[in-house]
């Protein structure tokens, strides 16, 4: 059922706008139909049910009698809409492989199975969280942080949870993998206005953030490598002048750790022209690291 969700939406999607006409052309046309007909109350039963499941709704247009995805969302809804579909589409592909199962390599990736779902919860009902939370930084476990979350972020395949600390009254981060004994709370609280999920990583890459201000950030990237940067750019500011030999990619970003840790793994295919305080910090970097194999 799951899987003609999916393909109900994706085929929509793509199409932009479709009558139910050419919708049962294209059900047909697909492995999913078994050769049976997409019947106009299964559609409603299909259509509703992706709305249930997905928060996704399916609008048809009485002028036309197309149907069509409503994106009155805005951008982060179309944005979400696009990664529950890919993901629950690549569960269900996976799901039909058991055959072939020793064929296809998978990262091992923590899950957020365990969290996650309390964590929308209160996001859902603006309620704290309490729970305790092992930093790689220090030996014990911090108990009992409670939490005002604001938004969640997946960054590097790991989930994390974005929100106010209300003992130190600071807004900060913390990674479900390093979660446990995760409870929500009764306690409700308001967001904060001038708080925006789109605008609070906006000139940051990765899930660290600071006050500083944002920087021109210059970097020479060899052929092959700025391939790569192409297809996944590092930043939305991302934008790349094109050379013989190499690339010139420009950014507007804050330096933060994620950044440098980004450009130090790639080697010396990447190099930092501007600022000249990130060329030094890598410089630094790089030093540290040459004295541990002298």
């Amino acid at each position: 059922m799951i899987n003609r969700y999916v393909w109900l939406v994706d085929t929509i999607s793509r199409y932009g706008r479709i009558t139910l006409k050419d919708l049962n052309q294209a059900w047909l046309r697909s492995d999913i139909s078994e050769g049976k007909p997409l019947a106009r109350r299964t559609f409603f039963h299909y259509r509703d049910g992706v709305e249930d499941m997905f928060d996704i709704n399916i609008q048809c247009d009485k002028s036309t009698f197309e149907y069509y995805i409503d994106d009155s969302g805005g951008e982060s809804n179309a944005r979400l809409r696009s990664w529950l579909v890919d993901s629950v589409s690549m569960s269900g592909m996976l799901s039909n492989a058991h055959d072939i199962s020793q064929r296809i390599m998978l990262e091992n990736v923590p899950s957020a199975r365990e969290h996650l779902p309390v964590i929308i919860d209160a996001l859902k009902q603006n309620r704290r969280i309490r729970f305790s939370y092992k930093s790689y930084t220090r030996t014990l476990p911090t108990q009992g942080i409670v939490l005002e979350p604001y938004f969640v972020k997946i960054f590097k395949q790991l989930w994390y949870v974005i929100g106010l600390n209300v003992k130190d009254g600071l807004i900060k981060t913390y990674s479900l993998d390093r979660m446990s004994r995760l409870n929500l709370l009764q306690e409700t609280f308001t967001m904060p206005e001038g708080i925006k999920p789109s605008e609070f990583f906006r000139d940051c890459f990765g899930i660290i953030t600071n006050q500083n201000s944002p920087k021109r950030i210059v970097l020479r990237v060899e052929p092959t490598q700025a391939k790569y940067f192409r297809a996944l750019p590092l930043h939305s500011s991302q934008q790349e002048e094109v050379h013989d030999n190499y690339s010139i990619f420009s950014y507007k970003m804050r330096i933060t750790y994620d950044l440098k840790e980004e450009i130090m793994s790639h080697g010396a295919s990447v190099e930092v022209l501007e600022p000249k305080e990130l060329k030094t910090l890598i410089r630094t970097e790089l030093e540290a690291a040459l004295k541990n194999y002298q």
